[in-house]
């Protein structure tokens, strides 16, 4: 198994899927949209808007008045003004939107990314100093600022304004800006708060806009935002649904000649359609490469660039930069791996490293592979003179903003998200960090399961569902990411048919049957040695469904999330029958094993009929029923032989007395007949079947 645990969603019922399917959702969509709290007609059409008219407005984002002011004020007045970014993929998409909007609009525009390793993240005073020697007379912030409360008044001091936009959270202090836009300020009340950096500059872009031609800026700019938002795992819900859906469609057949060329780099030809798969492990790794090797002005050039020689050179550069960006990251990966194997303690409850001369552009994707490795939060420092900075990325929910915050005596400066966020601290005070946030890892634990966990959908209750029909209508579910990620579907007892390794051994490829129909699996990276699958096994899959399509035949594919060998039939029962027995809450599928057939009760009785005639039975369960069998045409199951001794019980038919693990049956006497389907746990099982 890959992941230690599934958590299988216990989401609306029957009802609410069949109301969903009446306004015309498809069934397999209805029942992923029920399981994750979408159970309302209403509830589906606020989650499935993706026409701009659905989009918010600017103004409704608190400051984007003052802001829009002091912008066309320098417009107006012809000053030179700078936009200040971050060298990350959401920076630099929002240092390109910014300044070629600015620029269209007349204004006098340099743009300025600080050197990651130099200068560190957000406005720092050494820029300030350079931008007052170019005439700037006023500094737009994109995706960062929120923070910057003393380089703001260093810029006040200076002649030179301030307008903060960003999207990081706030700290108890403001910068004292002629703006400061950010919808997570507390004070905002914006209605949707997860924009990315470039999302909200695409919203100060439109606030400058005459609302008659915003349109005409969402197609010139939503391919930024979608490249943006998707990079810096921004939940794909309420705006950023419409954003990115709009910027895929846009990025089919981009003008932008850096763009285009960089898409062909990663197997994206014109007019072929660009997914948020192509973003995230193709765009966003490359475009990040530039700030990660203290080159974020080529990508940025990229983007700008009109010229096609030009934009093919850069993307080249980019495709490079990020070679050499994955050959440093192993490196250090490996010297982790050595340190956390020469020293265990090093391991959790957090991991917290530190080395001279570590490339302080990588750190960060070096902490997310450990973080996942070893299931706990990481903290990376690159230290220089006895100054460290750090990286640090989430496991299992712990929000690091929040720990930093209570660490913040022990840091220099902070910032960043509750998964992934920035810090710098002096080397003396690393023991002290390492023992406070190993800490907090454990006061976090002791209420959270940090065990690595699945989260499935639905449970498929016969393959029937899996139609090239039902899998293609999943696309309505669109774009997939942060937020809205590809449905995981549960498929119990399936019979592998046939299995191989393809790819050079990497990757497991069976073939498996379940309710008479067979369907191809396919799991990456892992193959039938280190899973141990072998023909004839019966395993329990969790999976994404997708359409394979090759030599032009589509067919449904299971791409495998993960697997472990299935329970044999008694094993499943007994565990679904102790559920049931302790209340706990069963699927449809689930409830339908146990619940009995008229024939099921009809035996049973027979047996005792005749077996009480002279006294009580006695026996444990499992030897009971196996007698209960004898000379039938069927064996009983064990769960719905439970199941009946327990409801005959209850609407007074026999009497059922527990000694230990011994059970005793004796018939009671009746008048007339009874009606079994009333009984508790007939009607438990009913609405389970009926209502799940």
């Amino acid at each position: 198994m890959k992941y230690e645990q599934w958590d299988l969603r216990r989401g609306a019922g029957m009802a609410a899927r069949q109301r969903l399917e009446r306004e015309g959702i498809p069934p397999l969509c209805a029942a992923i949209l029920c399981a994750r709290g979408v159970d309302t007609p209403e509830k589906a059409a606020d989650c499935l808007r993706d026409r701009q008219e659905y989009l918010h407005e600017p103004f409704l984002m608190k400051d984007m008045g003052p802001a829009v002011e002091r912008i066309r004020q320098g417009l107006d007045r012809g000053e030179t003004m700078a936009v200040y970014g971050d060298y990350d993929v959401d920076g630099i998409t929002s240092t390109c939107l910014l300044t070629e909007y600015l620029t269209r609009l007349g204004g006098t525009v340099v743009s300025y990314i600080p050197d990651r390793t130099e200068e560190g993240y957000g406005l720092n005073c050494g820029a300030i100093d350079y931008l007052n020697t170019c005439g700037v007379k006023l500094i737009i912030t994109v995706d960062c600022g929120i923070t910057a409360v003393d380089e703001v008044e260093y810029a006040r001091e200076r002649g030179i304004d301030v307008v903060v936009t960003d999207h990081h959270q706030c700290k108890e202090r403001l910068p004292a800006a002629c703006a400061v836009v950010d919808p997570r300020r507390p004070d905002c009340g914006y209605p949707f708060p997860e924009l990315a950096g470039v999302g909200v500059a695409l919203k100060v872009a439109l606030a400058l806009t005459e609302p008659e031609r915003r349109g005409e800026v969402l197609r010139d700019y939503c391919e930024l935002v979608a490249i943006g938002t998707v990079a810096d795992v921004m939940s794909l819900s309420d705006e950023n649904r419409i954003l990115v859906k709009m910027g895929l469609k846009a990025l089919g057949d981009t003008r932008r000649p850096g763009l285009r060329a960089l898409l062909g780099e990663v197997g994206c030809e014109r007019g072929k359609a660009v997914s948020v798969t192509n973003i995230g492990y193709g765009l966003a790794p490359r475009i990040n490469a530039a700030g990660r090797m203290e080159q974020a002005k080529v990508a940025l050039q990229m983007l700008l660039t009109r010229d096609t020689d030009e934009g093919a050179c850069l993307a080249q550069t980019l495709c490079e930069l990020n070679r050499e960006r994955q050959g440093i990251e192993l490196g250090i990966f490996e010297i982790c791996e050595q340190l956390l194997e020469a020293d265990p303690t090093l391991a959790g409850p957090a991991i917290v490293l530190a080395g001279e001369g570590w490339h302080q552009g990588v750190v960060g994707i070096v902490a997310s592979r450990l973080a996942e490795r070893n299931a706990c939060p990481t903290f990376m420092i690159c230290l220089d003179n006895g100054r460290g900075k750090g990286s640090c990325r989430s496991y299992g929910g712990f929000n690091l903003f929040a720990a930093l915050e209570r660490c913040a005596p022990l840091l220099e400066e902070y910032g960043g998200h509750e998964l992934a966020a920035g810090f710098t601290i002096l080397e003396e005070n690393i023991p002290a960090f390492r023992a406070a946030v190993c800490a907090l890892v454990d006061e976090y634990a002791a209420e959270h399961s940090m065990v690595s966990t699945l989260t499935v959908d639905a449970e498929v209750e016969h393959c029937a569902q899996l139609s090239e029909e039902q899998v293609d209508a999943l696309s309505l579910l669109e774009p997939f990411g942060a937020g809205n990620p590809r449905p995981v579907l549960l498929l119990r007892g399936a019979c592998v048919v046939s299995c191989g390794d393809v790819g050079s051994g990497r990757h497991l490829k069976m073939r498996v049957r379940r309710d008479g129909v067979q369907l191809d699996a396919i799991f990456f990276g892992a193959n039938a040695a280190a899973c141990g699958v072998s023909v004839g096994d019966r395993l329990d899959l969790v999976f994404t469904p997708q359409i394979n399509e090759f030599r032009g035949n589509r067919m449904v594919q299971l791409q495998l999330c993960d697997l472990r060998p299935a329970p044999t039939r008694a094993q499943l029962e007994r565990e679904l029958f102790r559920r049931l027995e302790a209340g706990e809450t069963l699927s449809r599928w689930e409830a339908g094993q146990l619940l009995p057939e008229r024939s099921d009760f009809a035996r049973i009785w027979r047996y005792l009929e005749q077996s009480c005639a002279a006294g009580p039975v006695m026996g444990p369960p499992e030897q009971l029923i196996r007698q209960m069998g004898k000379g039938q045409s069927g064996l009983c199951s064990y769960g719905r032989s439970m199941v009946c001794l327990h409801v005959m019980d209850d609407r007074g038919l026999i009497r059922v007395e527990w000694s230990g693990q011994e059970a005793t049956v004796s018939l009671r006497p009746t008048r007339g007949k009874v009606d079994l389907e009333q009984a508790g746990m007939m009607r438990l099982l009913r609405s389970f079947i009926n209502e799940m």
